[in-house]
């Protein structure tokens, strides 16, 4: 694997801040390469329009100078021409003349297919159709030795929104209680709390029941840090209280009078709480150790809004709309005046390979970057396809998911499809999610057809024995037996795994235990 190609698979995993940064020092280093504002700038427009070299300024390769002096002072010459005469763009540099073989393609996609309004239609379900449109935009390379851990872009501190998410993953199995928790941990301000909560709205948002979010909300308010997901002061510091066993009904009816503690109304509290003046005194010191803002201890970095990769929205004639947002997409362009110009300036050998290689590495960020584009939009294509139920009805629709699923239906590989969906987000009328949380893993039918999430199989398991009695408790063989009977097929072990996961202990100690409080 050559370092152009390892470098064009990374370009895959980066989020569109990384990758931002990332074709800024790729500019900084190769004087070939500029940024295009668009062609009311001055820049090109890479789909049809002309290249324009947009770097101004004097200079030239001097006699007994270096090539990369030179290039510090840049002047624009004439562009090389095409075959009929027209300044060719940034597009046509990425052909095979100048890209080298189609082995070497930096990716395992069709590059050749641009996707410009390219349909994607559903035969499975009447007709529902995804139009994926993508702009072309023009790009860069020049991959330095120096430069090339791009994983050392991402911070190394874990974020609340990750520490949270991790959590999520592990309490609420159901997928669409996953997402759920997603929209309410996007909905967390500064404090850590849900400042304005209506569980109606957001019920609306996902199409889900409100019982559903109030259900998901609960959850979320036992994580950690302890007091996150509040709707208000007085819940913020209930949640700390219970968790350490302290919210007895003197210290609720203290919460339900926090204005009486403000104003230090000592004979009123005491009278509202039914206890003495060093109870209250003990009941003050516990609330004083308490977080009223959990998040802000967790971390002190400013929550970054998250900016989608892609755009989707419904069409009018049915199925839905799909844009990668412009926002995102680096604009860079090969500066070929100028290329052409210290060209024909360059005569000694050295300063010639320097400037071939410049241009060798500009050229294959340009494709590297316009199939990024092409591989993002045909991946988020083909999840929209699939979970089409999931944007009509809401979260109960969610259909099992795994990442072959998409690599077989697109003919790509499966770790091509996970880097794609690796800090991606897509913007859809249910909201904003990561793509990766569209997949979930999935359990064959015991009829050999039918497919079911692995997190409802482990909510169901979670449900039996929630409500198994003393007397009649399940062992795993039993819970097989009876996921069997319901048209799943799973194995001892993995009902073992999946109860362990859920720190749900065995069952003869859950029989000791629930014995034991008889």
């Amino acid at each position: 694997m050559t370092p152009q190609l390892q470098q064009a698979i990374k370009l895959l995993q980066l989020s569109n801040i990384e990758l931002s940064d990332f074709v800024d020092r790729e500019i900084e280093q190769n004087p070939l390469l500029e940024r295009d504002s668009g062609p009311g700038d001055g820049g090109s427009d890479p789909v049809g329009g002309e290249a324009q070299g947009g770097l101004d300024g004097p200079g030239g390769a001097e006699p007994g100078g270096s090539l990369a002096d030179s290039l510090n002072g840049r002047d624009d010459g004439p562009a090389p021409p095409s075959a009929d005469g027209r300044t060719r763009d940034t597009v046509e540099l990425t052909s095979s003349d100048t890209m080298g073989a189609s082995s070497e393609s930096p990716l395992d996609t069709d590059f050749e297919n641009v996707y410009a309004d390219d349909r994607f239609s559903d035969g499975s379900d009447g007709g529902n159709e995804v139009y994926g449109s993508y702009s072309e935009r023009g790009g860069r390379s020049g991959f330095e030795d120096d430069d090339s851990n791009l994983e050392a872009t991402l911070t190394g501190e874990i974020s609340l929104r990750d520490h949270l998410t991790e959590q999520l993953k592990i309490d609420l199995p159901d997928h669409g209680d996953q997402l759920i928790g997603l929209a309410l941990i996007d909905m967390l301000d500064e404090a850590g709390w849900l400042v304005g909560f209506d569980a109606a709205a957001l019920a609306g948002q996902l199409g889900c029941d409100p019982a559903r979010v109030e259900r998901v909300l609960t959850a979320c308010q036992r994580f950690d840090p302890p007091g996150i997901f509040a709707r208000s002061l007085k819940e913020c510091l209930a949640i700390q209280l219970r968790e350490k066993n302290r919210l007895d009904p003197a210290m609720q009816a203290l919460l339900d009078n926090l204005e009486l503690l403000a104003a230090r109304n000592l004979p009123a509290i005491m009278k509202v709480c039914g206890v003495d003046a060093e109870d209250v005194a003990d009941m003050v010191a516990d609330i004083r150790k308490l977080n009223p803002k959990p998040a802000l201890c967790f971390d002190h970095t400013p929550a970054q809004l998250v900016t989608p990769d892609i755009l989707m929205r419904p069409n009018p004639g049915g199925g839905w709309l799909i844009d990668l947002n412009p926002d995102t997409l680096p604009r860079v362009l090969v500066n070929q005046r100028y290329f052409a110009r210290i060209s024909d300036a360059t005569r000694n050998k050295a300063d010639k390979e320097y400037l071939a290689e410049k241009f060798q590495s500009a050229n294959w960020l340009v494709k590297s970057l316009h199939q990024r584009a092409t591989t993002i939009l045909k991946v988020a294509s083909e999840i929209i396809r699939q979970q089409d139920a999931f944007f009509i009805h809401g979260v109960s629709h969610l259909k099992p998911l795994i990442l072959r699923d998409i690599a077989e239906a697109i003919g790509m590989h499966e770790s091509t499809v996970s880097r794609v969906t690796t800090n991606k987000f897509m913007a859809t009328q249910r909201g904003v999610f990561e793509l990766k949380y569209f997949f979930t893993s999935a359990i064959q039918g015991a009829d050999g057809q039918a497919a079911h999430s692995a997190e409802a199989v482990r909510h169901r398991i979670k449900t039996m024995i929630d409500a198994e009695k003393p007397e009649d408790v399940l062992s795993d063989d039993k819970l097989v037996e009876i996921l069997r009977a319901e048209g799943i097929d799973i194995a001892r072990r993995t009902v073992a795994k999946y109860r362990e996961a859920m720190k749900i202990p065995s069952s003869v100690q859950r029989r000791r235990a629930k014995m034991s409080r008889m």
